[in-house]
């Protein structure tokens, strides 16, 4: 296989770098779409009448996995909800990776657009955050400030809840979304 493909990996608006949120893998697989093998791979199930495990990004990105399989890589109840296009949503739902999550991801919204997917945040980020975040986080997570405190003094990504980091397009405001086994 050439260096090529591995160069010129598809970009994802809305998922800027699939490689460090661990979304898309190295992976030497056979693309379950287009049947290549083209050295990367999704590491999240899809959803539609078959489930396929291996799917490149390139299917992915040009489209192919939704025409060919009907199948999407994420939740729309809220980008729907939010008011979201269809165009949009149908970017972000079908043609954009997803990431894993404890329940059903939920992509999050700002400016009359999706925001993109930054993966989870480091427990330095949030225990970091001011009183304005703080209650920010507080009002759109339904969890009180007090018990964020509490869950940042022992959060580490990848644990149970877990926290993701979503960045505006538009007016570049952070927002996180929050989810727990």
């Amino acid at each position: 296989m050439s260096d090529s493909p591995r160069s010129q990996l598809p970009t994802f608006k809305y998922h800027p770098d699939p490689l460090a949120t661990g979304a898309i893998e190295v992976s030497e697989a056979r693309c379950e779409c287009c049947g290549e093998a083209r050295g990367y791979a999704y590491t999240s199930g899809t959803y539609g009448e078959k489930d396929l495990s291996v799917v490149c990004p390139w299917c992915i990105s040009d489209g192919r996995l939704e025409r060919e399989h009907d199948a999407s890589l994420s939740a729309d109840h809220g980008l729907l909800s939010a008011g979201i296009s269809k165009d949009v949503v149908r970017e972000v739902t079908c043609r954009t990776p997803g990431y894993s999550c404890w329940q059903s991801e939920e992509w999050l919204t700002c400016c009359g657009d999706a925001c993109a997917f930054h993966g989870e945040p480091l427990a330095s980020e949030l225990r970091a955050l001011d009183a304005d975040g703080l209650s920010k986080l507080s009002s759109e997570s339904t969890l009180s400030v007090e018990d964020l405190r509490e869950i940042f003094r022992t959060y580490e990504p990848g644990g149970s809840p877990a926290f993701y980091k979503f960045i505006c397009l538009h007016c570049g405001r952070i927002r996180y979304g929050w989810d727990c086994d």
